[in-house]
């Protein structure tokens, strides 16, 4: 019940998902605070805070709960469908077609399973106890945390401009550097590999913009050059590959989790997830 009331955020929500009344769930986190010798929720009338020991109950209490309904899920499976709410995080940038395709066939394909999409751009989001999975575009190693992370794929990446765009003067990644480009964030740099090392070439941005797509216009319109992963340029005529002495390096796709023992529903829409993620290339 504790667990329950800390992902939902309030004890109206969990209260209903938990099928008892306020006051019930109240006596018990009261109960259970005097079990304990320490207070776990600060509440107010319009939010509800863990103190320290909450967090830390929490933290360490839930992988258990995890694992048991896991086991509860996986008996159920035998005989039912995985359900239950999954939240996953997906970078702006991830956001597109296909994957609006992939997303709602899973829906179609588990009607159990209630899907919360969100989205962020920039760097890696802070990664909360409500979210089931964080995918995550990189290009370097990720940083060391208490998440399980998990590369999924590898999408090779090439400088493009529209196909009047002049880029015979371009034949290193230094030479990028007085050219007009176009960026993803302000703070950009663009990484290319030289056999085991990479060179960072600091750009300046010609115009910014956090959608492959908004890029991918701005860049056909003569704007500048753009970096992109591949599959998002492909059988494009108007447009060009710049051609340096070294290549970009590539974009990974890794997903973040809290657990190595996660839920039925969670493992199937990473499972769907690996097996459909080919569409994209």
């Amino acid at each position: 019940m504790f667990i329950v009331l800390v992902e939902s955020g309030s004890f109206t929500l969990a209260a209903k998902k938990l099928n008892m009344p306020k006051s019930k769930l109240s006596r018990h986190l009261v109960q259970l605070e005097k079990q304990l010798s320490t207070q776990l929720l600060i509440r107010t009338t319009r939010s509800q805070e863990l103190t320290q020991s909450g967090q830390l109950l929490y933290q360490k209490s839930k992988p258990h709960i995890e694992v048991l309904s896991k086991v509860e899920e996986e008996v159920g499976s035998l005989i039912n469908e995985p359900k239950g709410q999954l939240n996953i995080v997906l970078p702006i940038e991830f956001f597109s077609r296909i994957i609006s395709e992939l997303i709602t066939d899973f829906a179609k394909q588990y009607p159990k399973i209630n899907l919360t999409c969100g989205h962020y751009s920039g760097a890696i989001p802070e990664i909360n106890h409500t979210t089931d999975l964080t995918f995550v575009l990189h290009e370097t190693p990720l940083t060391a945390s208490h998440w399980i992370g998990k590369t999924l794929l590898s999408f090779p990446q090439s400088l493009f401009a529209s196909s009047d765009y002049d880029v015979s003067k371009l034949s290193k990644p230094e030479h990028l550097i007085n050219e007009s480009c176009i960026l993803s964030n302000p703070q950009e740099q663009w990484l290319f590999r030289d056999k085991n090392t990479l060179q960072a070439v600091p750009i300046d941005s010609r115009i910014v913009l956090p959608s492959p797509e908004m890029r991918l216009e701005a860049m056909q319109r003569g704007l500048g050059i753009v970096k992109l992963p591949d599959y998002t340029c492909q059988s494009n005529n108007k447009i060009k590959k710049v051609k340096l002495a070294k290549d970009p390096v590539a974009q990974q796709l890794s997903v973040l989790y809290q657990s190595r023992s996660i839920p039925l529903k969670t493992r199937a829409f990473l499972d769907f997830f690996q097996n459909n993620i080919g569409r994209l290339s």
